[in-house]
């Protein structure tokens, strides 16, 4: 059975930092090989991706968090991490860690496991 459970999350004022964790488990293949990424939903918002990282560990970043984020994973521990700086009350979200043994992509569809979520939010 396939976990994503991430952890990490909280209150931070605007300007602030948070790290958030990903720690993977029961994947079919080798945790390297998968594309991660981290999506994040909004109170009435679609979800949206914000940070992928490839089986090469090449990085992308969505718009509106490129300059602030960083995504990273450690395969050894099966884990996937999003350092969070200059946080924005706008960055205020639910973050959920995600997988796919497909190439990345921005799409939530294309993504097969997911964690629950963990709870960011940023006050002015």
């Amino acid at each position: 059975q396939v976990q994503l459970v991430e952890s990490g999350g909280g209150s931070e004022q605007a300007g602030g930092s948070l790290r958030l964790s990903c720690a993977a488990s029961g994947l079919t293949y080798t945790y390297s090989e998968y594309c991660m990424a981290w999506f994040r939903q909004a109170p009435g918002k679609e979800r949206e991706g914000i940070a992928t990282i490839d089986r090469w560990s090449v990085t992308n970043y969505a718009d509106p968090v490129k300059g602030r984020f960083a995504i990273s994973k450690d395969n050894a521990k099966n884990a996937l991490y999003l350092q969070m700086k200059s946080l924005k009350p706008e960055d205020t979200a639910m973050y959920y860690c995600a997988a796919t043994y497909q190439r990345c992509s921005w799409s939530a569809a294309d993504f097969a496991y997911w964690g629950q979520g963990t709870q960011v939010t940023v006050s002015s």
